[in-house]
């Protein structure tokens, strides 16, 4: 099963990183206000980025990674991808 890193961007341009095995499935919950208590009053969100990983233990240590990073470091990170070829 493949998972995935992501960063969704809510709407006071703050941002939140999680996991998942359904990218899309899960920033749909965000936006309904069941996927995260951070996300549920900064709705809607949208989805920035994402980064497959092996398996759940590596998804857990890269979202500890992103998390770190400080907003600047962030945005380079999203930058450095484009969505649609993810």
């Amino acid at each position: 099963m493949n998972w995935k890193v992501y960063i969704v961007q809510c709407a006071d341009e703050t941002l939140y990183t999680g996991i998942t095995n359904n990218v899309p499935s899960r920033v749909a919950t965000h936006n309904t206000g069941r996927g995260a208590k951070y996300t549920k009053n900064r709705l809607p969100v949208v989805l920035v980025y994402q980064e497959e990983v092996d398996d759940k233990s590596h998804a857990l240590r890269r979202e500890r990674e992103i998390k770190k990073l400080n907003r600047s470091q962030k945005n380079s990170l999203i930058n450095s991808v484009n969505l649609t070829t993810t």
